[in-house]
């Protein structure tokens, strides 16, 4: 299925316009997010590079700049994203994936897996330019092992072509014997096999494989590797069967359960939305049997994005039992398992990032009109779904 993505080229387009659009929703006291966010939303990257430039010429100043001066928070991340054109916010997110604190193999994955082999040429020739250096060599030095083995064979970009008939069963009994057959697993015969063969190929092989096996190829590497190299087969598993599937689920899981994961949800939004966006809402209902609008739309409503972003999470609650502090914390993230939150007692913080955050409590009563304000913005179909016992019975 041809690529489908969400957002397109606006047809009645004046770079000029939009520029003055802009600087006026940023223009004295207050910012008018929601006519930034329309505005940019409703323009192709392409027309969004054109925006940039009108704005410099007019104003001579730079329009992300002043978008970073007036937004904060995941907000002001999801538009910069939106500004940034696509090869370079690869190799910009590929980048702070390597050099920041630790290595972010989320990112690495995901992006190496999922690229098309002309977008990653694109991409490690961009790195080259942006940074002065060789983004293999930068890979290499911050991985180990058969991880690092499989990201340097998918940064080559030269998968095999087309279907090799005569190959199908051989690849298929081979990586049965590497892992399922025998005790131990061979990991050397899945990076080779699942790096190097087409996507087509690899299709006709797993279904091999399922009928050798009695296993699907997901199985086989879940029971059989761990660690990063397990995350990275499975993804080029995935995209392999269908990169609007993986995408689809990479953003079921980051928003699912107290973990939630603002990164990834704008990194797939922004990088997909004019590539394969509609199949990934398709795949998305198939998969969770719940539209992915929705979902996205519970989960900002109750993170507050464009409001709440900038308010971080800090849960020394004063006088509060560890189960109120809990109570609190999950009737804020709407949680239905206590249990799905892992509290750092000791420390007295959560080990995920909560969504929502009261700044440390001097008074519980500015703690019950911080509910009420925040509450107030939610809608009436989500403020029916919340429980009708206020937060504030703990306070009394």
């Amino acid at each position: 299925m041809a690529g489908r993505g969400s957002v397109r080229a606006s047809g009645n387009f004046n770079a000029n316009q939009d520029a003055e659009i802009l600087y006026k929703a940023m223009k004295g006291l207050g910012t008018d997010e929601d006519s930034i966010m329309k505005l940019l939303t409703s323009r192709s990257n392409s027309q969004r590079q054109q925006i940039k430039a009108a704005y410099k010429t007019l104003h001579g100043k730079d329009l992300v700049g002043d978008l970073q001066g007036e937004l904060g928070g995941t907000f002001e991340t999801l538009v910069v994203a939106l500004m940034t054109p696509p090869i370079l916010y690869d190799v910009t997110s590929l980048r702070n994936a390597i050099k920041g604190a630790g290595t972010d193999e989320k990112v690495l994955i995901e992006i190496l897996s999922s690229r098309t082999a002309q977008q990653i040429k694109d991409i490690t020739a961009a790195y080259r330019q942006e940074f002065d250096a060789e983004l293999e060599e930068d890979v290499t030095g911050d991985t180990s092992g058969h991880f690092r083995r499989l990201l340097v064979i998918l940064l080559q970009a030269s998968r095999q072509q087309g279907v090799q008939e005569g190959n199908i069963e051989a690849d298929a009994q081979t990586l049965f014997s590497a892992g399922e057959k025998n005790y131990g697993t061979d990991e050397d015969q899945f990076i080779t096999i699942l790096g190097n063969r087409s996507t087509e190929h690899l299709r006709r092989v797993f279904a091999a494989y399922m009928k050798l096996a009695g296993y699907e190829m997901e199985e086989s590497i879940q029971r059989e590797t761990s660690g990063g190299l397990r995350d990275l087969l499975l993804a080029v598993v995935k995209c392999a069967r269908s990169v609007p599937a993986y995408f689809a689920e990479t953003l079921y899981y980051s928003m699912k359960g107290a973990g939630t994961d603002d990164q990834t949800l704008i990194r797939v939004m922004v990088s997909r939305s004019e590539v394969d966006m509609l199949d990934i809402r398709a795949d998305y209902r198939r998969l969770f049997a719940k539209s992915l609008h929705s979902a996205i739309q519970v989960y900002t409503e109750y993170l507050s994005l464009s409001l709440h972003s900038a308010i971080q999470v800090y849960t020394e609650y004063l006088s509060l039992s560890q189960y109120s502090a809990i109570q609190v914390y999950t009737e804020y993230l709407s949680l239905s398992q206590y249990s799905a939150i892992q509290v750092q007692w000791g420390k007295k913080v959560f080990s995920q990032p909560p969504i929502v955050q009261v700044l440390p409590l001097k008074k519980m009563r500015e703690a019950c009109n911080f509910h009420h304000r925040y509450t107030s913005t939610m809608t009436d179909k989500m403020r029916r779904k919340k429980s009708r016992k206020s937060h504030c019975r703990i306070f009394n």
